[in-house]
């Protein structure tokens, strides 16, 4: 079993911690300032994480760190530099700033990358219950014991499961603070718990040629009440997995397309990708020009939202100290809007959506919250039951995507259904149609919506694209 504690133990962040890293915020923009810059911000993390992990029934893996860090952004005379340090210490801070200052002076200027305008920032912002104490009370032991109720329960489920690949808790608790020389300052907290279980099995469908099949499930959330219980995580771990035995391949050929939720998701990710203020200024979508148009079927609605209570993508405020707002991306398939932080918009001659995200050494740019593709009408079980033929996809490999063209083209594997019904595993085939009519051709939309990622969608169908299989 490996060991491994840097940065020392986690502890509970406190709302008194977040004012403290508000306040270390707000002394190396003054600090900036004195130094001779124009304009100053400064994002400050402090964070956590603890990971547990059982293989066959015996610790692996138990992994806890924890972190600091400080990104500061100035301007001087139109140009810009950001920098980063974990050293917080007050003396430390002042030497950094001034070497930030001095930096700024070697970059090229752009009378764009300014700060945003001061009635641009938020003044205020909700309080969306993002940080649960029970997460931040769970030690490498409890986590342990919730490795091995899982994969105990995946191995006892069926007979063919053999093996394990293991079973991880994982837990992240983080608090964020943002100041600006515009005079924002805020401050917020938060926690994330995850499960899942990873089972093996060997499959006799070909002796001369023996493989293993793995699977997993999962579940997650802010609040650790609202996981589920590791025993059955593990036992729809394990039916995940031993559905998968005997996969055939299917002669090429077009067909209806149902998307998993836990594949679906990443086309709208996809939508994300061509549908932000950067794709736009660069000219690297095929959705330029088309805002107020149809982009997609009428059945699909997506939209960024950071206000939904609790929600993993949440968020009071953006990268640029912008407050955050719903923003409709797509509205009964007609392009709404696009996702831009404040440097996107100004390209573009627009507001921003209060859309920025930024890490700690770089510079803001457009992310999502929530990502969500809304439920229809649907019940899940429906979808499949009204597909006489088509495939059913549970997972997507690789990425071949031109987000200039929209040709989409993914290797796939899920089951084959027939008379409405999921019949036998497939694999080794690749789904391709070009990225616009794919979404215009979702031709139904399920109402089994998950919210244990920040992007989301049910189930939904493709009424027909490209299955390159095998011609034998």
């Amino acid at each position: 079993m490996a060991i491994t504690n840097e940065g020392g133990s986690a502890a509970s962040i406190t709302t008194a911690g977040v004012r403290e890293l508000e306040q270390v915020a707000q002394h190396a923009v003054e600090l900036a300032l004195k130094a001779g810059a124009d304009a100053a911000e400064v994002l400050v993390r402090d964070g956590s994480e603890l990971t547990a992990k059982i293989r066959k029934g015996e610790p692996e893996l138990v992994q806890e760190a924890s972190s600091r860090g400080l990104g500061l952004r100035v301007f001087k005379d139109g140009r810009r530099a950001v920098t980063y340090t974990s050293d917080l210490r007050r003396a430390s801070l002042a030497a950094f700033t001034a070497e930030t200052v001095t930096l700024a002076a070697l970059a090229e200027p752009d009378e764009l990358n300014r700060l945003p305008d001061r009635e641009e920032l938020a003044t205020s912002y909700p309080e969306l219950d993002l940080y649960d104490d029970a997460v931040a009370c769970v030690d490498a032991k409890w986590a342990l014991e919730q490795c091995k109720r899982g994969e105990a329960a995946a191995l006892a489920a069926d007979a063919r499961v053999t093996n394990s690949d293991g079973a991880t808790w994982s837990r992240v608790l983080g608090a964020t603070a943002f100041a600006t020389s515009g005079g924002f300052v805020g401050g917020y907290r938060g926690s994330y718990a995850s499960f899942v279980v990873e089972p093996l099995c060997d499959d006799p469908s070909d002796p001369a040629n023996p493989k293993k099949r793995n699977g997993f499930w999962w579940t997650a959330d802010r609040f650790l009440a609202r996981l589920d219980d590791p025993e059955a995580v593990g036992r729809e771990a394990t039916r995940r997995t031993v559905a998968t035995l005997g996969p055939r391949k299917l002669v090429t050929q077009e067909c209806p397309i149902v998307f998993d939720p836990e594949c679906g998701r990443s086309i709208v990710g996809t939508v994300f990708s061509v549908a932000n203020g950067s794709a736009f200024w660069r000219k690297s979508t095929y959705l330029i020009g088309r805002e107020g148009t149809l982009v997609a079927s009428p059945l699909v609605t997506i939209d960024d939202d950071p206000h939904i209570l609790r929600a993993p993508g949440s968020r009071p405020f953006d990268g640029d100290g912008l407050p955050t707002r719903k923003n409709s991306v797509v509205s009964a398939g007609v392009l709404e809007s696009v996702l831009c932080d404040v440097y996107s918009a100004r390209k573009l001659g627009r507001k921003s959506t209060g859309s920025a995200g930024r890490g700690i050494g770089g510079n803001p740019g457009p992310t999502t919250s929530n990502l969500i593709m809304r439920p229809g009408a649907t019940p899940k079980a429906d979808v499949v039951k009204n597909t006489a033929r088509g495939l059913y996809v549970t997972s997507m490999m690789g990425f071949g995507f031109n987000p200039v063209t929209g040709d989409f083209s993914r290797g796939a594997q899920g089951f084959w259904i027939e008379n409405g019904e999921l019949t036998y595993p497939v694999s080794e085939v690749t789904i391709s149609l070009n990225f616009d009519e794919l979404l215009k051709r979702i031709d139904l939309v399920g109402d089994d919506l998950d919210l244990r990622s920040s992007t989301a969608c049910p189930t939904f169908r493709v009424s027909s694209m490209m299955v390159a299989g095998s011609d034998e």
